[in-house]
């Protein structure tokens, strides 16, 4: 049922917005950020990149095709708090099982409607991403504020562990029959072992090895590099995940002892990593990169993708030596960091999602592309 408690959000500035519970009751601290994505909530909600962050969503209504069981990223949400400018109270989708209201309370996650998300999308991009305070338990706006500026932010701060598997497993599951993949399979006498550092991966990421024929070993991010060799890959797969790269320096030196020996494809939060494994620095991005639809062009052939993106850090390409490690793709909105490779090993990454599909498939023939490498490598 629709809640009609009142909600506060403070940010650190001393600003205040105000809106309607349809959530989870209950106060929350996070990063205030915004995603640009129309659709894909629900795996906005459950993508284990955003766990530290309240999400505002820009475009207007949210909702309307409820919720299904397929759609997730991660056994739940792992977001602090969601805002909208409108939920919808009813869904019209054939695979649509339950109102996103009602999801929400059930997974104890706040959701804020009627809020004035365009006036807090501006003032995001204009001060930058910054803590805050989503709360429906208190409407005192100075104790908010004064919360919002200690509360804990991103910097150095280790969320890997609150979101990565607790012990190894199988991945098994390939995409349902629902979808549209455009993978190159394997060939016939080869079926790559992947070892993936969970770092918070995504559960898209596992169907897309999968679907390239790839057998999947999920390790959780403080495995040692002796651990990641001891199970034979013919590949490593770095992760998407949450928060800052430097504040997870076990994983960076995990990285760096295994440059060279095995091929290293990173995603996202892996892209960070091995960026300052290799000798790199990272910055954060004043309120970085959330959405279906951000443009990036790979220098090499000139080709212009449409990605998904989520990350507010960013590698520095100008810390990296040239004679090393070659930057592949850039942002067209910032000409920020997007791909880089190594030149002489078998090294690469993105910064993008090329598991997300947020309607093209432009980037994922990366999947392709690390099958050839491993196959090379053999």
């Amino acid at each position: 049922m629709k809640q009609s408690q009142k909600a506060m959000l403070a940010l650190e500035d001393g600003t205040v917005f105000e809106g309607v519970s349809f959530g989870s009751p209950g106060e929350k601290a996070g990063e205030i950020v915004f995603n640009t994505s129309m659709s894909g909530y629900q795996e906005i909600l459950t993508d284990p990149s955003y766990k530290g962050q309240i999400v505002v969503m820009t475009y207007p209504l949210i909702g309307n095709y409820g919720i299904n069981e397929e759609d997730i990223e991660s056994t739940t949400p792992k977001v602090e708090g969601f805002i909208v400018k409108e939920n919808s109270s009813v869904f019209s989708n054939w695979r649509g099982g339950r109102t996103l209201s009602d999801y929400l309370i059930s997974q104890g996650i706040m959701g804020v409607e009627e809020m004035d998300t365009r006036a807090l999308t501006r003032h995001i991009r204009s001060i930058g991403a910054m803590k805050a305070i989503l709360s429906t338990e208190d409407l005192n706006r100075s104790r908010l504020i004064d919360r919002a500026k200690t509360s804990p932010g991103l910097i150095g701060r280790d969320l890997v562990k609150e979101v990565s598997c607790q012990k190894p497993f199988e991945w098994t599951e390939k995409y349902n029959s629902l979808s549209d993949t455009y993978f190159q399979p394997s060939t016939p006498d080869f079926r790559p072992r992947v070892v993936v550092l969970d770092f918070g991966v995504k559960y898209n990421i596992l169907r897309s090895l999968r679907e390239t024929n790839c057998e999947v070993i999920v390790l959780p991010a403080t495995s040692t590099a002796e651990v990641v060799l001891s199970h034979c890959p013919d590949g490593i797969l770095l992760s998407n995940g949450p928060g800052d790269p430097e504040g997870v320096p076990y994983a960076i030196e995990a990285v760096r002892q295994l440059l060279g020996k095995k091929p290293i494809f990173g995603i996202c939060l892996g892209h960070q990593l091995l960026g300052l494994a290799l000798g790199g620095r990272t910055f954060k991005l004043k309120f970085g990169h959330r959405g279906a639809n951000q443009p990036v062009k790979d220098l090499r052939t000139g080709r212009v993708m449409i990605t998904s993106q989520n990350h507010g850090f960013c590698v520095d390409p100008s810390s990296l030596n040239p004679e090393v490690i070659e930057l592949t793709q850039i942002n067209l909105n910032d000409q920020t960091c997007e791909g880089m490779r190594h030149k002489t090993l078998p090294v690469f990454s993105v910064q993008y999602h090329p598991e997300a599909s947020p309607g093209p498939h432009d980037s994922q023939n990366l999947f392709g592309e690390f099958i050839k490498m491993m196959e090379d490598y053999r």
